[in-house]
């Protein structure tokens, strides 16, 4: 079983640490240049990485904001419960009780909403981020035929 402090190494994993182009380096291909290769694959990682982050961030986001309506919920069922309890008219009671459960209902829906726009939010933001470096890939790679057909 992993321990936290492996979970912790693996999200901060450096890949500057990492030098890829020690072992390619003896690899000679005409036309690569792999310095340009390892660069563009360091910043792919990175890119990775920064995405992995951010939606765990969103769902440590959502974690803590379902604990807090747990906690909310519970106050609120323990009042309402307490004020089911007390005498009176039993006319009154069921009244009380069906704006009870219309207000709980409405505020699930709610919390739903919001759970679903952050976890939302936490997709789009990694997604944005994956899709820009994804069309830096697409220059660079633009770039370096084009570099090929000048030479």
């Amino acid at each position: 079983m992993a321990t936290k402090q492996q979970a912790e190494q693996f999200f901060d994993f450096d890949i500057s640490k990492f030098d890829i182009s020690k072992y390619l380096g003896d690899f000679k291909v005409p036309g690569v240049d792999v310095d340009t290769l390892v660069s563009s694959q360091r910043k792919n990682i990175d890119a990775l990485t920064q995405a992995n982050k951010l939606a765990y961030e969103g769902f440590q986001a959502v974690i803590k904001r379902q604990a807090e309506i747990l906690r909310q919920t519970v106050d609120e069922i323990a009042q309402a419960t307490k004020d089911i309890a007390e005498p009176g008219n039993p006319q009154e009671k069921a009244a009380k009780q069906a704006e009870l459960a219309k207000d709980a209902f409405e505020r699930s829906l709610a919390n739903l909403r919001e759970l679903s726009e952050m976890v939302a939010k936490a997709n789009s933001e990694a997604f944005d981020l994956l899709n820009k470096r994804f069309t830096q890939n697409l220059d660079e790679v633009r770039d370096a035929f084009a570099k090929l057909g000048k030479k």
